[in-house]
């Protein structure tokens, strides 16, 4: 299998990603807590996930601007 890759110079690298979920005609179900089988909050996915990580999960905006890091 060959390795097909795509180097990207800094002035080409996306600025922000699409969120799908802005656009998708239902809503996503939530995920659930596994311990009350209710929908998981917020503060419930802090407990596994990184707060950036759940800010995007959450986050229903059509455009989210990455990070300085990335």
């Amino acid at each position: 299998m060959n390795d097909i890759r795509v180097l990207l110079d800094d002035d080409e690298m996306p600025r922000r990603w699409y969120n799908i979920q802005a656009d998708l005609p239902v809503a996503m179900d939530p995920p659930l807590n596994p311990k009350t089988m209710e929908p998981a909050t917020p503060e419930d996915l802090l407990a596994i996930f990184p707060k950036s990580l759940v800010m995007q999960e959450t986050n229903k905006t059509r455009y989210i601007d990455n990070t300085e890091a990335v």
